[in-house]
């Protein structure tokens, strides 16, 4: 009798994985709007005249607030401090508003001729509605990630965090393979239209979520071993993230695995074009193929590290499989359009194995007081990346890799961009092999199993 009155909500399977299916279906249609703007860009430089640096600028614009602003690291002290259901309903919110003003920047103001920091005023206001939503996202990220630790803490964690990132990837896949046609058939901002009344539905989802998730912390409350007991995070809890080693290479890590993918796939469809001639209502789709694969292969790996362990050997072997992949895609005589969609399928493979392992393993580095600010940390760090590499690449576009122009539309040279990953990529490699080493030092446990016999 005393064991049925001790059971909560997270002790059913059923309940806790219905749980989860309500939050990936938020992160689902924030990845649709993440992703949906990358295959466009070819779209975009001939309907509304953007060229590389307005398309580098924009796509940086994801995490200009989050960096410079700090905002990622406030979302994760409002996390621990105020808890998850209030987060996510301000995440989804910001989401919302910053697809809307996106929406309104291509639409609205597309053919405005004013300058507002060197860029049109339409670039300039769907590059802020942008950053804005990518505030949103980001704090969503690192709150759904807490409330799986929460929810599967001594359970399938690895797992449940794998199915999340696959079921956000279908978002992912269905932006690269929808964007084009439904661009072509109903005008260019159509796909980001579609993108808000997703996140609008998503945002529902998150409330509905929030009434499950209050009725935990209730039964939490009232067990034996209650939340009353838990330690309760402190200011002075980021002074003993930032001096823990596991947090820098994980941290480091993370910016260089994610700078090697998420850029790179914004520009991913014009290399299909541009160097394997592949057509552009079908490119869309072969870049997509990292978010399909993660969609079948990160749950295999997740449940994998839940029953074997074996964190940083996954890592370690996803780094090295992303040097392959853009060191090949670099080589200007290889341009056979089979060999593309090879490289896209083992860095799916790849997009698949690090994170199924990487972020399951801070949860074993901190406490769960501390797990919100830890996420959120890493995140700011790795939207330095996201922010800088778009940038970068579509500099380095612009200044050099210019090689033709057919109908006003730029054709590009792919060699030096695609070495600038993989310089990316031998990184993010000799960071995962450091935190072997600091795994052994420092006893963090990542090549042990998850579930808890």
């Amino acid at each position: 009798m005393t064991e049925q009155l001790n059971k909560k909500m997270n002790d059913s399977k059923a309940t806790r994985w219905m749980a989860l299916g309500v939050v990936a279906f938020t992160m689902m249609a924030a990845y649709f709007v993440n992703d949906v703007m990358a295959p466009l860009k070819t779209m975009l430089e001939s309907d509304l005249a953007w060229g590389s640096t307005d398309y580098g600028y924009y796509t940086g614009a994801y995490s200009f607030l989050n960096v410079f602003l700090l905002m990622l690291i406030w979302g994760g002290l409002i996390l621990d401090r105020f808890g998850i259901r209030f987060t996510g309903k301000l995440s989804t919110i910001l989401m919302v508003a910053g697809t809307a003003l996106q929406y309104y920047g291509i639409t609205e103001l597309a053919d405005s001729q004013t300058i507002i920091f060197g860029h049109k005023m339409g670039v300039f206001i769907a590059s802020s509605g942008y950053s804005i939503f990518g505030v949103g996202a980001e704090v969503a990220g690192i709150t759904v990630t807490k409330m799986i630790a929460k929810w599967f803490k001594g359970k399938e964690m690895a797992t449940a965090m794998g199915v999340q990132v696959a079921l956000a990837r279908i978002g992912s896949q269905a932006a690269y393979s929808v964007a084009i046609p439904i661009a072509k058939s109903f005008g260019l901002a159509t796909p980001v239209l579609i993108g808000l009344v997703l996140l609008v539905g998503g945002t529902i989802a998150f409330f509905a979520f929030s009434v499950l998730d209050k009725k935990l912390d209730k039964q939490q409350a009232a067990s034996p071993e209650g939340t009353g007991n838990e330690e309760k995070f402190s200011i002075k809890d980021v002074k003993t993230i930032l001096l823990n080693p596991g947090f820098w290479l994980i941290a480091l890590l993370c910016v260089l695995f994610y700078s090697c993918v998420f850029p790179f796939q914004k520009f991913a469809s014009e290399l299909m074009v541009s160097k394997y001639a592949i057509d552009p209502d079908f490119a869309g789709s072969i870049v997509g193929l990292p978010a399909l694969g993660a969609l079948i292969l990160t749950p295999v790996f997740g449940g994998l590290v839940d029953s074997r362990g074996k964190a940083d050997t996954i890592m370690i072997i996803g780094a090295a499989m992303l040097i392959f992949v853009h060191l090949i895609y670099a080589i200007p005589g290889v341009d056979n359009w089979i060999i593309a969609v090879i490289l896209m399928i083992v860095l799916g493979i790849a997009f698949s194995l690090v994170p199924s392992a990487m972020w399951p393993s801070v949860a074993k580095i901190f406490p769960a007081h501390q797990l919100g600010t830890a996420y959120a940390l890493i995140f700011f760090i790795q939207n330095i990346g996201l922010w800088g590499v778009p940038n970068l690449i579509g500099w380095i576009q612009q200044e050099y890799c210019i090689v033709d122009s057919v109908d006003g539309v730029n054709q590009y040279d792919y060699t030096v961009p695609m070495l600038v990953f993989t310089g990316f990529a031998i990184l993010s490699l000799a960071v995962a092999l450091l935190l072997r080493v600091a795994n052994k030092k420092y006893g963090y446990g990542l090549e042990k199993s998850n579930i808890q016999k």
